[in-house]
């Protein structure tokens, strides 16, 4: 059994184990035998490559709930409450 990239139009969109033996078909793909470089949503020219796609910037939502969270943080503090203590009340 080895692990198999299933490639269509040049994108890797899954990878099963198989022995590569019997006999398996997927619409529209190809079975491509996986190695270290394979990743979904790779893709596949001959050999694989793999982009770490950018971690996305905060939305403006997310960016207001850190704020709010860590003013309210700072006025438990304020009030004496040590750490072990806010975290049990924030959750984290």
């Amino acid at each position: 059994m080895a692990n198999y990239a299933v490639v269509k139009n040049g994108a890797v969109e899954n990878i099963i184990v198989w022995d590569g033996v019997r006999e398996l078909s997927i619409p529209d793909s190809e079975l491509i035998l996986a190695d270290e470089h394979t990743r979904i949503g790779g893709t596949y020219d001959g050999t694989f490559h793999f982009v770490v796609p950018p971690i996305p910037e905060p939305t403006a939502e997310q960016v207001a709930a850190a704020e709010a969270k860590a003013s309210a943080i700072g006025k438990l503090q304020a009030l004496g409450l040590n750490d072990a203590e806010i975290a049990s009340i924030t959750g984290g």
